[in-house]
């Protein structure tokens, strides 16, 4: 998730139209209500827990840099993704 600042917020759920919506509406207090991180720019999936907590650590370890490309390789203008999982 990112903010229209660029603040952005790593995290793994298991209901991700569920959980982006979350963010979305701003109804769990947290890092994402703090810092207005409402915008789904970029999520990868997995049937696995234990390899998308692995992801996760993985990701959050990054530098911002490393994160920014991670993020342009699928969605270069930042694109709210969030409208394509509902459809």
């Amino acid at each position: 998730m990112a903010s229209d600042s660029g603040t952005l917020y790593i995290g793994v759920c298991n209901n991700l139209i569920r959980r982006s919506s979350e963010h979305k509406q701003k109804v769990i207090d947290g890092f994402t209500k703090k810092y207005n991180c409402t915008k789904l720019v970029y999520f990868e999936e997995t049937s696995d827990v234990n390899s998308a907590i692995a992801r996760e650590k993985q990701i959050k370890n990054w530098n911002r840099m490393k994160k920014e490309y991670l993020i342009k390789q699928t969605n270069p203008t930042w694109q709210d993704l969030y409208k394509l999982i509902i459809e």
